[in-house]
């Protein structure tokens, strides 16, 4: 896929640049903006009792944080040392200690009362724990306890009656790739990652579009570039580190551009505290916004298309790279009439952009020798996520934006780690090294020692449907087993999402800490395991980057929770009790002799059986893939893929509404206070101008309502365009409607069609029927 590598971590010039100040006025005081070194104090603060730990974990251990991939304090793009605010957040789950037996112990409705937050405060857990029905507390088990219960009840079931789920929770290629061959040994399929709801569609779009669901370049290729484009991504919040790699690029005369329904201030200004300049007077990102309507990004990539196409006919060669296309690319005349055949007007009322904004940005594209496109979840979590990712494809493949230097197209990861989950086949439609067809298939059978399911594994939702399915349903869900998560505050109708875990006769929940979903009943058992950390894993594990780095986190002495296991190991212990007679298969001793296995059943992670020493990496696929234009498909061409403009069900006069994150890690919440913005946690983000329409003043009480739920905040005047409102997430899933999947990478969607209406006005009329009526009309309108 690409000969040439990496070439490790450049200098970045250290004299000031004036033109780049966000403002002259030191360590911008005064503005709404995150307080780095308040805030590292505080880590430190919260660390007090195992600072030793926490500096070996930061110094010595591979992020635990964003997917950007820090090994200590070192990176693969710039010299110096790296760290953020999401890692210093993350650090406390590392070094707690555990919860004391009497909080643990008390009972339910206690434990209930908290948030998941508070929960998360009280410690680790401290070793294995059962609640029963009629049980109003935890009582403790054994671990032989525990993994009988849980094996019994496995062999009593149809494989297709248990599920296995893994957060991206610094868990190592190890626990992914062990977790995907122990449910396969067991004889299901029904296995899934976090990545379902975050970035499913890229790795699907990116595989039908260039062969390979990866990161194509690497962040060194931002630094440099002509145009740097952020699509649906406000990296900035979700992965601070890659404001330093902004600025870099920056300092190179790199454009940056923003495309986002919500004109961000961290993606405008940002204060980068590891850079001495920014961290003072901070550092202007953005030059240009394109505020696109929540759903439009297709129609505007068309537009681009379409003014490209109209520029070739008066000057071939002005826009499209036709050398490139003519070598590398397939189904360029279908795109081309695909685009042609929509008008400016369409495309100015889906994009929520003007014909002149659309232009503006395709010029500055064509007259541009390099381009680097990102994004995250503003383009995946939407029941056409894959097209959207497919479309971006699009536009690098026509200007030739991919497999050099500079160019490229990256699904910024959020999490660490969970690049890797489906490469290591922890995936329904994966396995290691490949798809799930039947030459892969073979492959890995005769790797493994045996016969592999043929049937097709549910993804994450669906298992969650699965378990209120009747009763002698053979796909009924009877035992679920997650490796962490939450998914009452990670999916869609968090109501309905409890009443599918209350479903469940035996709910695993293998994690560090408790959440809300932990507290939930069960029909036979709630069995709550302790996993240790990675940096407790003996042996060490590997995580993959978004850059497709491949990184060795040692083992880091220090505290452990003496009954916590290895989460691989644990799968391998069950695994053994259930199907005892072929433990041989799936044994392994140590994390050495998983990467040996890794190798030969994942081509492309050939040299993961190498690392052993902190500081160990290496990138598959080399610095770009697609290299020289060459992609790894049967043809060894990109794909254009021409597609509608999906129509976004929004009736006149109401909105569209999208989550965002506020400071926050995944569903894990630190502050009650967006430090970019200042908004609460239950504002309603909206136009102003929308606002006053509704004769709704700044900080009113409002309610956002539609079929599936209702929200109760206070209306927040922000830029955003006019016709859409954000929420945050999870608290606003409960407006988000249950089981709607992207149909080809099954990711949730997450945006739907909502009143706005004062909160006055909504419940003085909510006992005439009015509501109803409201909503019946909003049915009607979007069905």
């Amino acid at each position: 896929m690409g000969d040439t590598k990496h070439t490790g971590p450049i200098k970045m010039s250290k004299k000031p640049d004036p033109s780049l100040w966000a403002s002259k006025v030191p360590f911008g005081l005064g503005k709404v903006k995150p307080h780095h070194i308040r805030d590292t104090m505080k880590v430190v603060w919260e660390n007090k009792d195992n600072l030793p730990y926490a500096t070996r974990i930061l110094t010595q251990g591979v992020c635990d944080g964003c997917a950007l991939g820090v090994s200590g304090l070192q990176d693969q793009t710039l010299k110096g040392p790296h760290v953020c605010t999401t890692r210093l957040n993350v650090l406390r789950l590392n070094t707690m200690s555990a919860i004391k037996e009497e909080i643990l112990h008390q009972d339910i409705d206690e434990l209930r009362k908290m948030s998941s937050t508070e929960l998360r405060k009280l410690g680790r857990i401290p070793y294995p724990i059962i609640r029963e029905p009629g049980e109003k507390k935890f009582r403790r088990l054994t671990w032989d306890d525990a993994l009988d219960k849980i094996s019994q009840k496995m062999k009593a079931l149809d494989p297709k009656q248990y599920a296995f789920y893994t957060t991206s929770r610094g868990i190592t290629n190890e626990v992914y790739y062990t977790l995907g061959k122990v449910a396969r040994y067991l004889g299901t399929n029904n296995i899934d990652n976090a990545s379902r709801i975050c970035h499913s569609p890229s790795k699907t779009a990116l595989s039908r579009s260039v062969g390979v669901g990866a990161s194509t370049c690497n962040y060194k290729d931002w630094i440099g570039t002509d145009v740097l484009v952020f699509w649906g991504s406000v990296a900035a919040n979700n992965q601070p580190v890659s404001t330093k790699y902004m600025y870099a690029a920056k300092r190179k005369g790199t454009k940056i551009i923003i495309i986002n329904p919500y004109h961000e201030p961290s993606m405008d200004n940002y204060w980068v505290p590891s850079i001495p300049e920014s961290a003072l007077f901070g550092t202007k990102i953005a030059d240009d916004v394109y505020q696109v309507n929540i759903g439009g990004d297709i129609a505007f990539m068309h537009g681009i298309m379409k003014h490209w196409f109209a520029m070739e006919q008066v000057e071939p060669g002005s826009a499209i790279n036709h050398q490139f296309v003519k070598e590398h690319v397939n189904g360029y005349e279908t795109l081309k009439e695909k685009a042609a055949s929509y008008s400016w007007e369409q495309l100015e009322k889906s994009s929520g952009l003007s014909k002149e904004r659309m232009t503006e940005l395709a010029e500055l594209l064509a007259k541009s020798n390099s381009a680097v496109f990102v994004w995250s979840m503003g383009l995946t979590q939407h029941r056409f996520g894959t097209d959207n990712v497919s479309q971006i494809a699009n536009l690098a493949l026509l200007r030739g934006f991919i497999g050099r230097e500079h160019c490229g197209l990256m699904p910024i990861r959020g999490h660490s780690g969970v690049q890797g989950s489906g490469e290591m086949g922890a995936d329904p439609f994966v396995l290691p090294g490949g798809g799930m067809d039947e030459k892969n298939r073979e492959r890995i059978e005769d790797i493994w020692g045996f016969k592999i399911p043929k049937w097709q594994g549910d993804i994450v939702g669906v298992s969650l449907e699965n378990a209120i399915l009747p009763e002698e349903h053979e796909r009924k869900l009877k035992l679920y087993y997650m490796s962490g998560g939450n998914f009452l505050e990670t999916m869609p109708n968090p109501d309905f999402v409890q009443q599918c875990l209350e479903n469940v006769d035996i709910r695993v929940h293998q994690d560090i800490i408790l959440n809300t979903s932990t507290l939930v009943d069960a029909k036979e058992a709630v069995i709550v395991l302790p996993a240790m950390t990675r940096y407790e894993q003996p042996g060490g594990g590997t995580s993959t980057s978004t850059e497709r780095m491949v990184y060795f986190s040692p083992e880091i002495k220090g505290p452990r929770i003496e009954e916590a296991r290895a989460e691989w190991e644990v799968y391998v212990e069950l695994a053994k009790r259930i199907k005892p007679e072929g433990s041989h298969l799936i044994d392994f001793n140590d994390p050495f002799e998983i990467r040996e296995e890794i190798a030969k059943a994942a081509p492309n992670y050939d040299g993961i059986q190498h690392l052993k020493e902190r500081g160990d990496v290496f990138q598959w696929g080399g610095a770009w893939l697609c290299e020289d234009g060459v992609c790894p498909t049967p043809d060894g061409k990109g794909n254009l893929i021409a597609m509608d403009i999906p129509e976004v069900r929004k009736p006149e006069g109401h909105f569209y509404v999208t989550t965002r994150r506020g400071k926050q890690f995944n569903s894990m919440i630190y502050d009650e206070k967006d430090p970019f913005n200042d908004a609460d946690r239950y504002d309603v983000l909206m136009n102003k101008q929308d606002g006053e329409e509704l004769g709704i003043k700044e900080g009113e009480p409002v309610v956002v309502f539609n079929q599936h739920g209702s929200f109760n905040g206070q209306a927040k005047f922000v830029p955003l365009k006019s016709g859409n409102v954000e929420v945050h997430w999870p608290e606003g899933n409960v407006l988000i409607p249950k089981g709607v999947y992207e149909h080809l990478a099954g990711i949730p969607e997450y945006n739907t069609a909502v009143i706005i209406e004062k909160a006055e006005t909504y419940f003085a009329h909510k006992d005439t029927k009015y509501v109803e009526k409201r909503i019946e009309e909003l049915e009607m309108e979007t069905s």
